[in-house]
């Protein structure tokens, strides 16, 4: 059994970014603001693009749906993740290599990102429900003050 103990590199991969909302030519024109940014990204090089014509959904009058597929290629696994986490693909697929290798320090460049980004969103999550609750009491307090003068 042979050991590389040298990490991949040169990854490519699929991703598929949906967009709902109206009207439809807003959503071609913020699928091709998207794609602009992941083309500025550190690491990323964006080899393919296509954007589907946005459709009437079913359920909801005009509302309207799209979605793009890009092909990328990154550096490294890392830029991977940082795609996910910005850009929230609704897919992601690893088309090469086969076999990706990564050294420690790989995995702790990959836990440490994944890590910082979901404190983040946790200290979004902790400020919002506190903001909830100062609303909720105000709301409460108001709601009060109205019986009150009847």
């Amino acid at each position: 059994m042979s050991f590389k103990s040298e990490e991949t590199r040169g990854i490519a991969a699929v991703m598929i970014l949906e967009a709902i909302g109206k009207p439809p030519e807003h959503l071609t024109e913020a699928l091709e603001n998207l794609i602009k940014e992941i083309e500025k990204e550190k690491g990323v090089t964006v080899l393919n693009k296509k954007i589907n014509e946005p459709i009437l959904m079913k359920d909801r009058k005009d509302f309207y749906t799209s979605f793009a597929e890009v092909e990328v290629e990154v550096e490294e696994v890392l830029h991977i993740a940082i795609l996910m986490f910005k850009y929230m693909p609704a897919h992601i697929e690893i088309i090469s290599p086969e076999l990706i290798v990564l050294t420690n320090n790989g995995w702790n460049d990959l836990f440490n990102e994944l890590t910082r980004r979901l404190h983040g969103y946790d200290e979004v999550a902790r400020v919002i429900q506190i903001e909830k609750s100062i609303l909720e009491k105000k709301l409460r307090e108001l709601l009060k003050e109205k019986e009150g003068k009847k």
